[in-house]
């Protein structure tokens, strides 16, 4: 029996994994479809939404899926919520890779915000410069305060570009090592870091060269996500597929 699993992705951790599972299974990768050149994924792509839980739950249903992976990015919480709430709809186990975040260590000098409104304002009323390490739909909140010259970096363009009068625009797909973060941060004169806590080593370069560097991070707290089974790893959920997908009979069950 060839079991088909639904992995919710758009990381690099959901790309490896429907890799590894390809091989013993039925995989299809859903992407949000928010990336205009996404990577190539090697399993069969599903673009676009469901319409929240419920769209979700009947795609479930309409495509006979026995396993269904959230392997979407740690602030995907609106996804992760629809696809426990659909697992529990139509019964369909459901597991979830959740990479961990980071933690600050000894030189590291970290204001910490709950969204992205409030690491608005954590810059305060003097102008800085500021390296905005946000997704591109969140970069828009700091036209509020546009006093800032923002340096932002995203894979696809910014638009509309933010109205605010001093602005640069990088095009750059990760991951980003230490040593070119630190260029990078030195050659714009930034005094402050606005980041997600994505986790991972991709994107790690940008915190550890601003504590190289004596540079402030703005660093905006991780939602809370939908309490089920879980892994931090592509290894380790992989091996709780398979224990999934094997016969009873082979497991000694």
């Amino acid at each position: 029996m060839t079991h088909r699993i639904l992995i919710l992705g758009g990381t690099t951790e959901a790309r490896q994994l429907a890799g590894k599972l390809a091989v013993r299974a039925a995989v299809t990768l859903s992407l949000a479809g928010r990336t205009e050149s996404p990577v190539a994924q090697g399993v069969p792509v599903r673009s676009g939404g469901f319409g929240g839980a419920e769209g979700l739950a009947a795609y479930l249903r309409e495509a006979s899926t026995d396993l269904l992976i959230d392997a979407t990015h740690p602030y995907a919480a609106r996804i992760s919520a629809n696809a426990a709430q659909a697992a529990r709809l139509t019964g369909v186990p459901i597991l979830a890779l959740r990479r961990p975040g980071w933690k600050p260590v000894e030189g590291d000098c970290w204001t910490l915000v709950d969204t992205t409104g409030d690491a608005v304002r954590a810059l305060g009323p003097a102008p800085r410069r500021a390296f905005l390490a946000l997704g591109r739909q969140e970069v828009a909140a700091f036209e509020a305060a546009p006093r800032h010259h923002y340096l932002i970096r995203s894979v696809d363009p910014v638009e509309p570009k933010l109205a605010v009068p001093d602005a640069t625009y990088l095009l750059a797909r990760g991951p980003f090592g230490e040593a070119e973060e630190r260029v990078l941060l030195e050659r714009h004169r930034i005094d402050v870091v606005v980041s997600k806590n994505s986790g991972g080593a991709a994107t790690y370069g940008k915190i550890a060269a601003a504590r190289a560097l004596g540079i402030d991070v703005v660093m905006v707290r991780r939602p809370d996500l939908p309490d089920v089974p879980s892994a931090e790893t592509v290894d380790e959920l992989a091996a709780m597929v398979d224990h999934f997908v094997e016969p009873a009979a082979e497991r000694g069950v």
